[in-house]
C-alpha cells in the first residue's frame, strides 16, 4: 500500500514553484512596460469569455454569495479596473522632474506569494494577477482550499494566455497540493519577497512570522454612520445595496449602523421600506447564537446565504421580501457577535444622541477587530465628515455611497481594486486600495546640480530674521572651512 503525505507534497512543490518563479522573475524584471501591458491585455481577454461560468463555478463550489454578484465583480476586473491599469508606468523610468534633474525608476519586489479568499476567489484570483505581472512580478498563488478548483481553472486560463503573449514560464504558477505547511514554506523561502493576503485570516500570523513584508486585506467591520443631515431615504438604499451584494461577503461592505438620535426614528423607517427587518431581542438571541461557534471562528454555515435563509436557520420566519436582518444594540463588546464582522446580511444597530458620540462609537466598532479596513458617513456637513476622516482607525472613509462598491472604486473615485489594504493597526504594511505601484520599488536618480563648495556655504550660513538679513561678502569658503566641509563628507560615506 502506498502512503501519501500530502503535507511533504506540498512543501516539496512550494519550493520547485517559488525556485522557478525566482528565475522567472530574473527574466520578466527585464521586460519592458509595452511588453508587460501586451501580457496583461491577453490574460483579461483570454478571461472574458469565461466571466460567468467561473461565477457558477465559484458559487457552486464554495456555496457562498450569489453567482449573479460575483459576475459582476469578474467583469469589474477585466472591464473597468484593466482600463485603469492602462497607460499606467509601474518599470523602467516612470517619473522625471527636469527642472530637479530628477527621475524615479520602478523596479519589481520580486516573487509574490497570493492567497485569495473562498469569498471572492474569481476576481481576486484574476486582480492580483494582473497588477503583478503589470508591474513586473513573478506571482505564486496558494489556493484557497473551499475553493481550489475555481482558482485553479481561472489561473490556468490565465496562463495559457500569458504565455503565449510571452510571459516566461513560472511567473505565473499554484499550488497543486493545498497544505498549510506548503503554504507556509511558500511565504517563508529567501526567494519570496512579497507575501498579498487578502481575506484569509488563518494564514495571518504564519505570514507575520514569516519575516517577509505582507500586506492584508483582512477583517472589515465597518460602520455606516447616518448623520442628521444626511438624504436618508439615499443612505438606507446604500447600506441595504452594500450589505445585499453577494449576500453580505465583501469585507467593506459594513457590518453596522449607527445613527444620529434625532434622526433615528426615520432611518429605521427608511431601512424598513428597503426590506430590512429589525429583530427582536429574542430573535437577536437565537440568531447571535449561531453567527459564532465556541472558539469564535465564524459559522461557515451562514456566509454568504440570503436574510431570510439565516431566520430559518435561526429558528424563526420573516417576510418573503427581506433583504437584510437588523438587530439594535447599546453597546460595543468582544463577547457580543454583533460587534464582530458578519460575512452575511446581518446588522448591528446603535442609536448616539450626536456626531461627536457616534465618533467614539464607529472608533469602538473598529477596533473591536483591530483591522480598520473602511467605515461609510452618510451627511451633508462636511465639518463632521472631515472630524471623521481625521480621527477614525482606518483605511478608508468613504462618504455618501455603498461601502462595497465605493471601497473598490466602482462609485467613487478610489483605484478599482480587489485588494483593500487594512493596515492601520498594524496588520500589513498599508491601508491602500492596492495596485501595482504597492508591488515596486521606486529607485530615485539625482544628478549633481551643485559643488561640494557650494553646499558647504549653504551648511555653515545661518538663517537670520528677515528685518537682520546680512549679504555674506563671498561664497567662496576659507580653506580651513573647506578642509572641515571634506572632513564632514568623508565621514558621512565612511571613507575615514
Amino acid at each position: 500500500m502506498t502512503i501519501i503525505d500530502n503535507d511533504l507534497l506540498s512543501i516539496q512543490e512550494a519550493r520547485i514553484l517559488a525556485e522557478n518563479a525566482y528565475e522567472a522573475q530574473k527574466l520578466l524584471g527585464a521586460f519592458t512596460q509595452e511588453k508587460l501591458d501586451a501580457i496583461v491585455e491577453s490574460m483579461a481577454d483570454a478571461l472574458e469569455q469565461h466571466t460567468q461560468a467561473l461565477a457558477v463555478m465559484s458559487y457552486e463550489e464554495t456555496d457562498y454569495g450569489d453567482w449573479q454578484h460575483k459576475l459582476i465583480k469578474n467583469e469589474f476586473v477585466c472591464g473597468f479596473a484593466r482600463r485603469s491599469l492602462r497607460g499606467m508606468r509601474c518599470v523602467g523610468i516612470i517619473g522625471e522632474d527636469r527642472e530637479k534633474q530628477t527621475k524615479d525608476v520602478g523596479v519589481p519586489v520580486g516573487v509574490i506569494v497570493a492567497l485569495c479568499p473562498a469569498t471572492s476567489p474569481v476576481s481576486t484570483t484574476i486582480y492580483k494577477a494582473l497588477i503583478a505581472i503589470k508591474s513586473g512580478n513573478a506571482i505564486v498563488f496558494s489556493p484557497h482550499p473551499r475553493a481550489q478548483k475555481t482558482i485553479s481553472k481561472t489561473l490556468e486560463i490565465m496562463i495559457e494566455a500569458a504565455h503565449k503573449a510571452g510571459l516566461p514560464e513560472g511567473a505565473l504558477a499554484y499550488l497543486n497540493t493545498v497544505a498549510p505547511s506548503g503554504t507556509e514554506e511558500l511565504m517563508g523561502h529567501k526567494a519570496v519577497s512579497l507575501i498579498l493576503n487578502t481575506g484569509v485570516p488563518g494564514m495571518l500570523e504564519a505570514a507575520s512570522k514569516s519575516g517577509k513584508p505582507f500586506i492584508y486585506g483582512g477583517a472589515g467591520n465597518g460602520p455606516a454612520f447616518v448623520e442628521r443631515t444626511a438624504d436618508i431615504q439615499q443612505a438606507a438604499k446604500d447600506i441595504i445595496a452594500s450589505k445585499t451584494f453577494d449576500h453580505g461577503v465583501v469585507s467593506a461592505a459594513g457590518q453596522s449602523v449607527v445613527v444620529d438620535g434625532c434622526v433615528a426614528a426615520e432611518v429605521k423607517s427608511a431601512l424598513q421600506s428597503n426590506g430590512a427587518y429589525f429583530m427582536s431581542e429574542d430573535e437577536a438571541g437565537k440568531l447571535g447564537s449561531l453567527l459564532f461557534h465556541n472558539d469564535g471562528k465564524p459559522n461557515h454555515d451562514l456566509i454568504g446565504i440570503p436574510a431570510v435563509k439565516i431566520a430559518h436557520k435561526a429558528g424563526f420566519s420573516v417576510p418573503d421580501n427581506t433583504t437584510v436582518l437588523i438587530a439594535e444594540r447599546k453597546y460595543v463588546s468582544e463577547f457580543d457577535p454583533y460587534s464582530r464582522e458578519k460575512l452575511c446580511p446581518v446588522l448591528g444597530f446603535y442609536i448616539e444622541p450626536d456626531w461627536m458620540h457616534a465618533c467614539e462609537k464607529c472608533i469602538e466598532l473598529l477596533l473591536s477587530d483591530r483591522c480598520g479596513h473602511t467605515l461609510v458617513i452618510h451627511s451633508n456637513d462636511e465639518d463632521v465628515i472631515n472630524q471623521f476622516a481625521l480621527k477614525k482607525p482606518v483605511g478608508r472613509v468613504l462618504v455618501n455611497t455603498p461601502a462595497a462598491f465605493g471601497s473598490m472604486g466602482a462609485t467613487t473615485n478610489l483605484f478599482p481594486s480587489m485588494t483593500l489594504g487594512s493596515g492601520s493597526a498594524g496588520k500589513g504594511f498599508t491601508s491602500d486600495n492596492v495596485s501595482p505601484m504597492n508591488l515596486i520599488y521606486v529607485r530615485k536618480v539625482g544628478y549633481g546640480v551643485r559643488s561640494v563648495e557650494s553646499i558647504g556655504a549653504e551648511i555653515f550660513q545661518k538663517d537670520t530674521p528677515a528685518a537682520k538679513v546680512v549679504e555674506p561678502a563671498s561664497t567662496t569658503l576659507s580653506s580651513s572651512s573647506l578642509q572641515a566641509v571634506h572632513r564632514i563628507l568623508k565621514e558621512a560615506i565612511g571613507e575615514l
